[in-house]
């Protein structure tokens, strides 16, 4: 075996454990389908009153999930900054790792830790 292989980590009888395939993840698209792709069936309504409301639930439902994500990246951002961190990150690297500016990630920062204080964190 070449160094440059990973080794495998031995079994529970002390030889090599067998390779397994990784569990899908659940986002995992399905295999490649023939057919067009679909839109949570948007296409397929063909009421414009129907289309307008379910199309309308769909993206309130996408814009709080939205907001509740940018909730999650500055709470996130204030632990990363947090002075009390022995691995604590300056603002420039939190910015280039969420491909924001500095600005951005200062104002992230404050908001994350607007957001521990109050207690409005992931729940």
């Amino acid at each position: 075996m070449c160094e440059c292989e990973p080794k495998q980590a031995p079994g529970p009888g002390g030889g090599a454990a067998p390779r397994r395939r990784p569990a899908p993840l659940l986002f995992e698209p399905p295999e490649a389908v023939s057919e067009a792709e679909h839109f949570f069936d948007l296409e397929s309504i063909e009421d414009p009153r129907e289309l307008l409301a379910r199309s309308t639930e769909l993206a309130l439902a996408f814009r709080a999930a939205a907001d509740r994500a940018i909730e999650f990246q500055a709470v996130a951002a204030a632990q990363l900054a947090d002075p009390r961190r022995f691995d604590r990150l300056p603002t420039a690297v939190i910015a280039e790792r969420a491909e924001w500016s500095e600005d951005y990630a200062k104002k992230m920062v404050e908001f994350g830790r607007e957001l521990l204080r109050s207690g409005r964190t992931a729940d």
